[in-house]
């Protein structure tokens, strides 16, 4: 990092640019050679380590193609025995820090990953990238000064987003509050004090979860045009600034918003989320909104650059692999079955099952993330990136994720139903979007009538947030209740299984699955179902 900083501060914005953003000038060969060439040295660090020995498993992979046809396709579950009790001794390299992510409810609450420092050092170059692209308009334009003002809205630490905050450039920028007091504070706390601060000194950039940009942004609609006339004597620098805000958003007849005390010159965003909240944060902040795509395993796989339109992989953290989506579900649908994957450079567009490789020494080998990703075109025409781009989609596996917070699943939903004392004849729940991602979940109750949607919604998700910490802090962080309750009529169950039975279908399709549903069966529970009871009903009385 000094490095960079210093060469920023010589103005050799040329040279800073291809260090940190030239990936996007390689050719798809070039990507490819990198990822080669990274690959092999990973699988010789692999072969002195004992996790590296007991994944392989034997296999003695000589060769890209080697690497794919004998080393066996991989689960979390695989390291578990490695990670969870941070076994840095049998790792390919020793960690520089450790991040989690939340884990499998009802088995282990987070999932551990180390973090190498040569990873670290990757890490590092590409949040310059970010920063470079959130605020350009063409290539080698670097439209940040030294000393902006960063609010940032991430996760803390060891949440994967806290890596970052640990690993940004501070020489060059004035944290929101600083690093050191932001982690010994809550979030609402770190989040307070950040905005206290940017009343008084300004904003120049702002790194956010989607969700939290969101939060953000209602409140100060909910708050209206109210000020504490007290606080602010305390505060006399934010005066001007405020003062100037409630005057844009009385003259455009509206709520003051974040853009009318800020001039941001980059907002950067995360979360599955952060697609469906695009339009509401460039309205409420008043920015494009740059994204990018990254877990705790991979840290950064993806980002967008300065035509907010598709990702563009990053070649030098993780080795791709893709695995088609009807490979994908026939997989999940036979667990014996190994997928075939394809290589970037093998790819049309269309959807896959994200697979990765850790380099630097990490420790993840053809580790399926369970990220389903739609390739949109094999190049950027309108920019020259010869590499294919890519959104991500949702995740394949048996867990609901809301807001990139929490991974819910089918045992801990049923758990908190169960807790609630709930007297039902079953469920099934799933992820929608109206407004804000939630949780949407229909119950049949067996004495339908006497309780209301509204109570069982607040029985589960208070259950839902003792058995599931990051649940509750979904809460907490953006104050959204994302839980959303659906009563299905009586017999709705009953019905859907007698039309399964009518059609054919094997012994396991005769109920829904309790996650994520498709639309037809929504629609059939919700609305066919509801029909035929209503008739029912009538034929009885006449």
């Amino acid at each position: 990092m000094a490095e960079i900083v210093e060469l920023l501060r010589q103005g050799r914005d040329e040279e800073v640019w291809q260090k940190c953003c030239g990936f996007i000038d390689l050719s798809l060969q070039d990507f490819m050679k990198i990822q080669d060439r990274l690959l092999l040295e990973q699988l010789e660090l692999l072969r002195r380590c004992e996790l590296g020995r007991y994944i392989i498993n034997g296999a003695k992979p000589g060769s890209v193609e080697e690497f794919r046809e004998q080393v066996p396709l991989t689960v979390y579950d695989d390291y578990a025995p490695f990670l969870l009790n941070k076994r840095a001794n049998a790792l390919p390299k020793k960690p520089a820090l450790w991040q989690y992510t939340s884990g499998k409810s009802g088995e282990y609450p987070f999932r551990w990953a180390p973090v190498t420092a040569e990873q670290l050092k990757e890490i590092e170059e590409l949040l310059f990238a970010l920063l470079f692209f959130s605020g350009c308009k063409r290539r080698n334009d670097i439209n940040f000064r030294e000393d902006d003002k960063i609010l940032y809205g991430m996760a803390p630490p060891p949440y994967a987003t806290g890596t970052m905050a640990r690993v940004f450039p501070y020489q060059l920028f004035k944290f929101l509050p600083p690093v050191d007091e932001a982690e010994k504070q809550s979030f609402e706390e770190r989040m307070q004090r950040g905005f206290d601060l940017a009343l008084s000194e300004g904003l120049d950039v702002f790194l956010a979860l989607s969700s939290v940009a969101v939060a953000i942004g209602d409140r100060f609609r909910q708050q209206g045009n109210k000020t504490d006339l007290k606080a602010l004597l305390k505060k006399p620098r934010a005066i001007p600034r405020l003062a100037k805000g409630l005057i844009k958003s009385k003259l455009a007849h509206r709520p003051l918003l974040p853009r009318d005390l800020w001039s941001l010159r980059g907002l950067i965003t995360f979360g599955i989320d952060s697609s469906i909240y695009k339009e509401k944060i460039r309205d409420t902040w008043g920015v494009e909104p740059l994204e990018f795509h990254g877990c705790t395993e991979a840290v950064l796989i993806a980002m967008q650059t300065w035509d907010h339109e598709g990702m563009t992989f990053i070649p030098s953290l993780n080795f791709f692999e893709f695995i088609p989506e009807e490979e994908s579900i026939k997989s999940r649908e036979d667990f014996t079955y190994q997928p075939e994957t394809l290589l970037l450079d093998e790819l049309k567009p269309g959807n896959y099952e994200l697979v990765i490789t850790s380099l630097h020494g990490g420790p993840f080998v053809r580790y399926r993330l369970g990220h389903l990703v739609k390739i949109t075109s094999l190049r950027n025409e309108k920019l020259n990136i010869d590499i294919p781009q890519m959104v991500f989609l949702s995740r394949v596996d048996d867990q609901i994720d809301i807001a990139g917070f929490t991974r819910l699943s089918e045992k801990t939903i049923w758990q908190a139903i169960e807790n609630a004392g709930l007297s039902y004849e079953d469920w099934t729940a799933r992820k929608e979007v109206n407004g804000d991602p939630r949780l949407h979940l229909y119950i049949e109750l067996k004495n339908n009538g006497h309780v209301t949607a509204g109570q069982v919604a607040s029985l589960v998700h208070e259950e839902l947030k003792i058995l599931d910490a990051p649940y509750a802090e979904l809460e907490s962080f953006t104050h959204l209740h994302p839980l959303e309750v659906t009563l299905l009529p009586e017999n709705a169950f009953q019905l859907y299984k007698r039309r399964q039975q009518a059609s054919g279908a094997d012994l396991t399709q005769l109920t829904p699955p309790h996650i994520n549903p498709a639309d037809e069966t929504i629609n059939f529970l919700v609305k066919a179902a509801g029909a035929a009871t209503e008739e029912a009903g009538q034929m009885v009385e006449a």
